[in-house]
């Protein structure tokens, strides 16, 4: 009896931390502004692409693991259950977003500031536009998570993309 409860607890942890990696795992790899190899990119896409159904998996394995192990555990134990199924169930819910959306969002409103008050640093390297008097500079560290940018220059209405 003492093996079969121990080979649940270790069935119910190894789900769970399937669950978890499958969808921490791409949200690691695929990060702006880090090197991703093209193996570790290629691998990262793969698991993003079986992370909605595997962290359901994980998570019904969890489910009905942790009712198993409910009635007959000490209070400690319970609360071990329920972070871990709130974890299982966070990457379940996550894996089916487009959390990168989160971090690309629009500008709404260019901002800009002058040269001597800018805190580039002198090697970050900026999109430049001028036509004319007119001129502007875009950080590409800022143009990463926005794409595109709505803006006037010297009168000329202007798409900035990167």
């Amino acid at each position: 009896m003492r093996t079969r409860r121990s080979l649940s607890w270790t069935i119910f942890y190894a789900a769970a931390l399937a669950g978890c990696l499958l969808f921490f795992f791409p949200a690691f790899i695929i990060r702006p502004f880090r090197y991703q190899s093209p193996n570790a990119l290629t691998m990262a896409m793969a698991v993003r692409h079986v992370a909605p159904w595997g962290t359901i998996a994980a998570l019904a394995v969890c489910l009905v693991l942790a009712f198993a192990l409910w009635e007959s555990d000490n209070r400690r134990r319970k609360i071990v259950l329920t972070v871990v199924l709130v974890l299982a169930a966070f990457s379940a819910v996550m894996s089916r977003m487009n959390y990168f959306e989160w971090m690309f969002h629009p500008i709404d409103r260019a901002q800009f500031e002058s040269e001597a008050a800018s805190k580039l640093e002198s090697g970050e390297m900026i999109i430049a536009i001028r036509f004319g008097n007119d001129a502007r500079a875009y950080p590409i560290r800022e143009m990463a998570y926005h794409h595109v940018l709505n803006d006037v220059v010297a009168g000329v209405p202007v798409a900035v993309t990167y």
